[in-house]
């Protein structure tokens, strides 16, 4: 079901470090990680989610004696497996909070199990807004970002570039279905209109009859409204139809250093985008990436492992402050009451519908002359403060928002 990580004292295949937060109870905290470890999104989150995981414990700093317990599984981007190891997870492993969770569908599975049993989803993975909309719970923080935010950042600045109409490629699944939704109401609040589009299955290796219906459409812009693997894909095969350097712009509503790495800087070079984090921001994210990389094979984090790292680690200043972690509810609450602090994300806060705040990025994609050490990828277009980017709490239809 899963490998299990043991940071505490002297057991277990696996002793990776010591983290210490209350003598009382002695139980530990156990973080389940369920990702990605072996498709689209496994270079993005995967075994890199759990390493950030484990960075927070060791970060949380010197405190009197609770161990924490990392435990991790691949959910293979399936709402009825990832459901299942949740359920086993809290039943029969005592695993008191379940991170990361990429795939919006998955994530909406996990957190209904998560809410019914009372633990605590951390989603920094998954980005459908309906986590702090019609899903919202009181079980669950929405870390890193999510599709409103993604598209509030892109599509305003593409299209008050004067690229107008546009035709999507939608993932066909809830991460897809909730951007499109967003991206359209982006695009038709900022004067432009999107003309056609199409839905296309996960995880496909052939975009081509879906290309060949966006250049038919003459839509001025095509989105891609997918993720991991398949947007390197379908950009990888939009640059053999000819679609960014011809009559129409190609825009990635999704993209990760970890697929731009993968593309190469000639393939995605002037790629416009929303992010919540670039390892080369600041002194703090710097510092942060040289303990990850040499942990992590050499490869740089995505924005998804800092998400996974910060709340964790707010999640763990949490408990410490509650001194248990026993009612899921009562540490969503203090996580909510307490301002968030981090290296990567910086001062923010936690809203009552589980939306984590911070300021989101516009990035341009480096070209080949312009980068200038490894992994050397992005430039700042702008900064998107967080009351700008967020849907605002009253839009979202969340259930737990007083009206």
């Amino acid at each position: 079901m899963g490998r299990r990580i043991f940071l505490a004292g002297g057991v277990g295949a696996a002793v990776l470090g010591s983290t210490r937060l209350r003598a009382e109870p002695v139980r530990p905290v156990r973080i389940g990680v369920l990702t990605d470890m072996s498709s689209l999104y496994a270079d993005c989150t995967g075994q890199g989610s759990v390493l950030a995981t484990q960075l927070a414990t060791e970060d949380l700093g010197a405190g009197p004696s609770l161990p924490v317990e990392i435990l991790s599984a691949d959910h293979q981007n399936k709402a009825d497996v990832a459901a299942a190891i949740a359920r086993k997870w809290i039943d029969q492993d005592g695993v008191d909070v379940i991170t990361d969770v990429p795939n919006s569908a998955v994530a909406l599975a996990v957190g209904s199990v998560v809410r019914d049993k009372n633990k605590v989803m951390l989603a920094s993975g998954p980005s459908s807004s309906d986590l702090t909309g019609k899903a919202c719970s009181p079980n669950t923080i929405h870390w890193t970002y999510d599709t409103y935010a993604l598209a509030t950042g892109a599509a305003t600045a593409v299209v008050a570039s004067g690229a107008r109409s546009w035709f999507t490629l939608t993932a066909d699944y809830a991460f897809g279905h909730a951007m499109e939704g967003d991206v359209r109401r982006v695009v038709e609040r900022s004067g432009g209109k999107v003309i056609g589009g199409v839905r296309t299955p996960i995880n496909t290796p052939d975009f081509s009859s879906f290309l060949l219906q966006a250049q038919a459409s003459g839509a001025q812009v095509v989105g891609l409204i997918n993720a991991g693997g398949d947007t390197i894909n379908s950009i990888k095969q939009a640059v053999e139809f000819g679609i960014p350097v011809g009559v129409q712009k190609l825009v990635a509503t999704v993209l990760y250093i970890t697929d731009v790495h993968s593309l190469g800087l000639e393939t995605a070079k002037g790629l416009q985008f929303t992010e919540a984090f670039y390892w080369d921001l600041n002194e703090g994210t710097r510092a942060w990436t040289k303990r990850f990389v040499p942990r992590n094979r050499d490869r740089y984090p995505s924005a998804l492992h800092a998400g996974a790292y910060a709340s964790a680690l707010h999640y763990l200043r949490a408990v410490q402050s509650l001194g248990s972690a026993a009612d899921g509810r009562a540490v969503v609450s203090r996580m909510k009451e307490m301002p968030t602090d981090d290296p990567l994300f910086g001062k923010g806060s936690i809203r009552p519908d589980g939306r984590k705040l911070h300021p989101m990025y516009l990035f341009e994609v480096k070209s080949p002359a312009d980068s200038k050490y490894p992994w050397d990828y992005y430039k700042v277009v702008q900064s998107i403060p967080a009351d700008v980017v967020w849907r605002p709490l009253g839009e979202g239809g969340c259930p737990m928002v007083k009206a």
